[in-house]
């Protein structure tokens, strides 16, 4: 993989983390994500066969109240990195996701526990009428969810593809 993938990467990951709570413009869906992937990993099919099955999945999986839905950005970006990479079939591509998408889920509940203690400072600024402060609150809130998905990225970008094959092979059938 080249430095310019990685980099097209980690972009696509912040954009779909920031995608899964800003929920406009539907990058954490898998289809754009997947797809994204795949044209940036010069597999744009498998990107698109992919996300279009995860989407079928997903389209159930939303928020409701405060039960938090599996995370689609987190599984779309790695398994759509991983089945790429190691040659491996849509079927380990779904299990791959699945598995991604529940591991997402806690680490999204961790990140917008953490994102608390920054809207209570939200509201200390807002008193104050420090305008600069609440968005600098806001930017650094939306950061934290761009390196949600930015971090578990990088390390499987960075591991050799014989080691996420070993990885793999581990799966049961």
């Amino acid at each position: 993989m080249t430095t310019i993938q990685i980099i097209l990467l980690l972009v696509i990951a912040a954009i779909t983390g920031m995608g899964s709570v800003l929920d406009e413009g539907q990058t954490h869906r898998p289809l754009v994500a997947c797809t994204l992937v795949g044209w940036v990993l010069g597999d744009m099919t498998t990107g698109i066969i992919l996300g279009g099955t995860l989407e079928m999945m997903a389209l159930g999986w939303m928020n409701v109240g405060l039960a938090m839905a599996p995370d689609t950005a987190i599984a779309s970006v790695i398994s759509t990195i991983l089945v790429i990479n190691t040659n491996q079939g849509i079927g380990e591509g779904i299990a791959i996701a699945v598995a991604l998408a529940a591991a997402g889920q806690a680490l999204t509940i961790f990140v917008r526990t953490m994102t608390v203690f920054l809207i209570h400072r939200a509201d200390t600024y807002a008193e104050k009428g420090n305008m600069r402060g609440i968005e600098i609150m806001h930017i650094t809130a939306l950061g934290f969810q761009a390196l949600r998905v930015m971090i578990p990225t990088f390390v499987v970008v960075m591991m050799s593809v014989d080691s996420v094959q070993a990885m793999l092979n581990g799966i049961p059938p």
